[in-house]
């Protein structure tokens, strides 16, 4: 009886929140999800060199651990940054494709539509972010970066043989002046 009960609950929120507020709550979540994946990519511990640890930066400790495994080569790093822009986009491109699809469904309400545009934007403004802090990161001397933001955190992966605390400076006030996220919630990943 109380499962017949509690049966009968699901189905009538079911019908209060409907069926198209499903499909967006599916398609957050499925934004989510490829959000979570990606900073995954970014920060595999096995494969760091670099581990900059913020609040010991503040006192002008820079705790750094080696690679393990020994060194990789350049070939290794080098396809490493394209194979997570190419993860990266992908991830992105797709996310976008079922916001898209929520947009152009003609039974989709306004508000899901405004909702999924919203959603949108917010991703094309992160991809401009990223883009933007890549490239004055590289222009500061790096040659390889990958920045990903989640949120009110970021990452940024560069190619280097050893950072100095002006570098890592550098790149925290990058990442701030571009995207507002503090130092405190800032990751560098030396590859």
């Amino acid at each position: 009886m109380k499962f017949e009960n509690f049966k009968e609950n699901v189905k009538d929120i079911c019908k209060k929140i409907g069926r198209r507020n499903f499909i967006i709550a599916g398609a957050v979540l499925l934004i989510a999800a490829a959000i979570v994946v990606n900073f995954a990519v970014f920060s595999d511990d096995k494969d760091e060199g670099f581990n900059y640890d913020q609040s010991a930066g503040m006192n002008g400790d820079i705790s750094t651990t080696q690679p393990q495994g020994g060194n990789a080569s350049t070939e290794d790093v080098d396809s490493y940054f394209s194979s997570v822009q190419i993860t990266r986009q992908r991830t992105r491109d797709e996310a976008i494709e079922v916001l898209q699809s929520v947009v152009d469904n003609q039974s989709s309400t306004e508000t899901a539509k405004n909702e999924a545009l919203s959603e949108i934007n917010k991703l094309a403004t992160t991809m401009e972010t990223e883009a933007n802090i890549e490239t004055l990161i590289i222009a500061k001397g790096f040659e390889e970066c990958v920045a990903v933001i989640s949120g009110e955190s970021a990452s940024v992966v560069v190619k280097s043989e050893g950072l100095a605390a002006a570098q890592i400076s550098q790149i925290n006030e990058i990442v701030y002046q571009q995207s507002g996220i503090l130092p405190v919630n800032i990751t560098i990943i030396e590859r």
